[in-house]
């Protein structure tokens, strides 16, 4: 019988989604939206865990001042449990935190770090996945593991990862060779050609212990800090020292901090299960439409809509009972919240963030 009271999960859920302006704002960001059949991003993360790890070895990593929007959305989640970064400072120091504080709580922590930015079908199959990406490193406890989507296009908006060897006794799960960020569209179609690259996810498997060793080797500034941290965690002076120490952090990703030198050291053995699930990054407008119903000419909505001759239109709405009309619109994507109103190209649909940032802070 498999022990899995040694199993945790963190779910990251600190971005601002200015990619998703207007919807997204300062006071209610993309993770909190009610984007899926009436449910946040969010919400949707903590419910892929049930069945696999409960509620109170379930955490949250997230900015402090959203502490109260998840605690209003997701009332049953321990506060004890919410990990308030007092500022952003990217998902190696995000996972080193969580990492120290479960090793603190029980050293043969194994946790799965979790994105809230992903619709993920079937569920069942992705359940079962993460059950393989524990017993990895359960098996294993110098194994990093990363969780690759089998591509379904040669995208250029995601990150990929090479497999290499397979791990003998385990089903879809390989030595990693190497991580490529966002290639260009030649080598994407390559790499889908080759047949041995997959998406990478942003969810991962570490033991504590094992990741904390990983960061003491690869950035040991970050180590010392969230050690400082994890020396005050739990102490009066927990507050105070997350405050001062945290933002002094340097920023980096995990995949650039940790995997990709990993990759080549003997010391960790990096590894990668693959995933044959439908998944989406919820990372802008067009990823949005994708997981949305469309007509014939692949209008996608999330609300009323009326086209005449109009092709390849998103049409999304803060308020259900709206209604956005086109006539002759080719590849559109327009927003409707109470107080504004965002029309552009899909072409121009990564500058979205500038825009937002360009807005009034009232409008932020």
């Amino acid at each position: 019988m498999i022990d899995d009271t040694h199993r945790y999960a963190m779910i990251m859920a600190g971005g601002t989604g200015t990619r998703l302006w207007p919807l997204s704002r300062k006071s209610l960001p993309k993770q909190l939206v009610p984007l899926i059949n009436s449910k946040s991003l969010l919400e949707l993360a903590a419910d892929r865990l049930e069945g696999i790890v409960p509620l109170e070895r379930r955490y949250i990593c997230t900015a402090e001042s959203y502490r109260p929007l998840i605690r209003k959305a997701i009332p049953d989640f321990p506060d004890e449990n919410i990990l308030g970064e007092p500022i952003g400072r990217d998902t190696v120091n995000a996972v080193g935190f969580t990492a120290a504080v479960l090793a603190k709580v029980d050293p043969d922590a194994v946790f799965v770090v979790l994105t809230a930015d992903h619709v993920i079908e079937p569920v069942d199959e992705f359940r079962r996945k993460l059950q393989q990406g524990y017993q990895l490193v359960e098996a294993e406890s110098n194994r990093l593991v990363t969780f690759s989507i089998l591509p379904s296009s040669p995208a250029t908006e995601y990150g990929y990862v090479e497999r290499g060897k397979p791990i003998s006794g385990a089903n879809a799960a390989y030595i990693a060779k190497r991580f490529v960020e966002k290639p260009d569209a030649a080598t994407a179609k390559a790499y889908v050609d080759a047949g041995t690259f997959g998406w990478n996810s942003g969810m991962f498997v570490f033991g504590a212990r094992s990741f904390l060793d990983a960061l003491k080797k690869y950035k040991p500034r970050s180590h010392e800090g969230i050690m400082t941290i994890a020396d005050a965690w739990g102490t009066p002076r927990q507050a105070e020292v997350l405050r001062k120490v945290y933002p002094m952090l340097p920023k980096i990703s995990v995949d650039y901090a940790i995997m990709e030198p990993a990759c080549q050291d003997n010391e960790f053995s990096v590894c990668t299960v693959t995933m044959g699930v439908w998944w989406q990054d919820i990372g802008s407008w067009p990823t949005y439409g994708e997981s949305l119903p469309t007509d014939p000419q692949l209008n996608a909505s999330n609300t009323k809509t009326l086209h005449l001759d109009s092709r390849n239109v998103i049409a999304v709405s803060s308020d259900p009972n709206h209604t956005i009309a086109t006539v002759g619109c080719d590849d559109l994507i327009i927003v409707h919240t109470k107080d504004v109103t965002l029309v552009c190209p899909r072409s121009e649909a990564q500058r979205v963030k500038e825009l937002a940032e360009m807005a009034d802070e009232s409008l932020q």
